[in-house]
């Protein structure tokens, strides 16, 4: 299975970016950028007023937000952990929560969405880009070579494409191992853990693989936490 690095940072038309809108005014909002360390979104945000957070499972993407934001005088939070389990967080606490694209490395994503859901405020956004499972059904190294070659299902991890004596071996080396999580796990997930999705975007590697020519890989959707009693 391949290793999916996070949306291209091509620029995108704005007319396909009005739903990812943020408040006009971000100036005090709890933002909480979730597996999102690397430098990238957190710093902007925190750029902009915004009181942020960023946790990631990866000290070494942490350090380049810590980074950024001496560098560039900013202040933000870091937090080492699991986007599965939030407990270092309280109930209700953030205004909006962007996920780039990273839950494909959980094996359960709908934990990831009812962790989402607990500590977002009601009426709080959630931002959130995940792959779409198609990617994995094709076998990789044909892929590669230009050709579409239909060989895994989905649901699906790296480890049942691997031989029975060289997953133990894979686990023990640490390697990163995808899990191809459905589409309902993905949109159904987050409607049961108590979202309203209000805007859908796909895109794609920006033109470098050949599933561009057929689809948009990458999917992107903004969600609104609504209590219903």
């Amino acid at each position: 299975m391949k290793k999916v690095n996070q949306v291209n940072g091509k620029s995108q038309s704005p007319q396909k970016n009005q739903f990812l809108e943020f408040p006009k005014s971000l100036e005090g909002l709890k933002i909480l950028c979730l597996a999102s360390g690397g430098g990238q979104q957190a710093p902007v945000l925190a750029a902009a007023g915004a009181d942020v957070t960023v946790t990631d499972i990866s000290k070494k993407q942490l350090e380049q937000d810590e980074m950024v934001a001496e560098r560039d005088g900013l202040t933000l939070k870091t937090v080492q952990g699991d986007m599965s389990d939030l407990s270092d967080f309280e109930d209700e606490y953030f205004d909006i929560v962007v996920n780039p694209v990273s839950n494909l490395f959980v094996k359960d994503v709908h934990l990831v969405w009812n962790e989402i859901s607990r500590v977002l405020k009601n009426k709080g956004i959630l931002i959130s880009g995940f792959t779409n499972p198609l990617l994995w059904i094709f076998d990789d190294n044909q892929e590669q070579k230009g050709i579409l070659d239909v060989k895994h299902s989905i649901p699906s991890s790296t480890l049942d494409y691997l031989p029975e004596d060289e997953v133990q071996d894979y686990i023990n080396l640490n390697q990163t191992i995808e899990y191809a999580h459905t589409l309902e796990d993905q949109i159904q997930g987050q409607v049961e853990a108590g979202f309203v999705i209000t805007g859908f975007y796909e895109d794609d590697f920006g033109g470098t693989r050949i599933l561009d020519k057929h689809i948009k890989i990458f999917i992107a959707t903004k969600a609104i936490k609504l209590k219903v009693d």
